[in-house]
């Protein structure tokens, strides 16, 4: 077990200066566009799933910005969400926010497991979600709605699990053409998927988006997805994510949003009690992969957290962040089996 991290006495006061959702301004009280939030997408997330949604400034809390394992020397403190791009100028991409405990701390700390979603699909009292809007000005706008989760716990393979990191960002982006949804991605490990809007299920006009257990990856059915291959999944295979109708999330509710100015490179707040400097912040969400322990086929059981939003692709032409680009028309395997839903 990873233990011999030196964490300063001042990270460990930081309880009190945790970012919740009260005084936050809810999203249809802003200046959003409102299509936007009309056909935002609804999370359904896995029966079994334990590691919940959870509010991105308490992240900050349980951390530490490391080096190579090492604290930074003049790093603010506390640090919160207004500040945390002030550590671009003390490591930049190589900082990494470090949980107390250790990524394999036994048992986990209750706040690797998030917030569970309430009967309305809140998070109450956690911000958890993000909404980043990029106007193209020519009729084409593209929403982004992120995700955050405080740990990964990665699939299982040959009895062996592998790729579990603290932080995780996912999201779906929808394209909209005068107002109106065109095409939708959905995040998927180091890949993903486009569908038409029209070929989405939806409640009402708002596409579900299936949430894998433990990975968070992002599917357009309930089943299971074998993601061996990038861009592409199957309900049978050698790496399998799985997802179900377990419990509806509504990410809308508890969420930070803003404007992607393409010429700048900024981010605007729809609102001024959103705070934003922590968009700029270039480090990654996690610990650093923990030195030695297992591997399978060069695969790590702890691996390094991710970065954040700004790092997904947010200037793309194409409703996919890379090429070749597949919009699909139709969901693949629409009927599963109830067996497969609660798997």
């Amino acid at each position: 077990m990873w233990t011999s991290i030196f964490i300063p006495a001042a990270y460990l006061l930081q309880s009190t200066t945790a970012i919740t959702d009260g005084g936050v301004k809810e999203l249809p009280a802003t200046e959003i566009p409102s299509f936007v939030l009309e056909y935002a997408p609804l999370v359904w997330l896995h029966s079994q799933d334990v590691y919940m949604p959870s509010d991105i400034g308490q992240q900050l809390v349980h951390t530490t910005p490391m080096v190579d394992w090492k604290g930074i020397s003049g790093a603010s403190s506390p640090l919160t969400l207004d500040n945390l791009d002030s550590l671009n100028d003390l490591g930049n991409t190589s900082v990494y926010l470090t949980s107390h405990e250790g990524i394999d701390a036994q048992p986990q700390p209750p706040w690797f497991r998030g917030t569970v979603p309430d009967q309305q699909g809140k998070t109450e009292g956690a911000i958890s979600s993000v909404i980043v809007v990029r106007d193209h000005n020519n009729g084409t706008l593209d929403a982004f709605y992120f995700y955050f989760y405080a740990y990964n716990q990665g699939n299982t393979v040959l009895g062996m699990e592998f790729g579990d990191h603290i932080g995780d960002w996912e999201h779906n982006m929808i394209r909209f053409q005068n107002g109106s949804p065109q095409a939708i991605w959905y995040s998927q490990h180091a890949g993903g998927q486009a569908f038409t809007y029209n070929a989405t299920e939806k409640q009402g006009k708002r596409p579900y988006a299936y949430s894998a257990n433990g990975t968070h990856a992002v599917y357009v059915i309930a089943g299971n997805h074998d993601h061996a291959i990038p861009h592409l999944n199957l309900p049978v295979g050698f790496v399998v994510d799985h997802t179900d109708r377990g419990k509806l999330w509504d990410p809308t509710l508890s969420a930070y949003a803003y404007s992607y100015d393409a010429n700048s490179r900024t981010f605007l707040p729809y609102d001024p009690s959103y705070p934003v400097n922590w968009l700029n912040y270039n480090g990654q969400w996690g610990d650093d992969a923990l030195p030695g322990g297992p591997e399978l086929f060069g695969q790590a059981k702890y691996t390094a957290g991710p970065n954040g939003p700004k790092f997904k692709k947010l200037l793309r032409e194409k409703v996919c962040p890379s090429d070749p680009c597949t919009v699909l028309p139709f969901r693949i395997w629409m009927e599963t089996s109830e067996e497969q839903q609660r798997a």
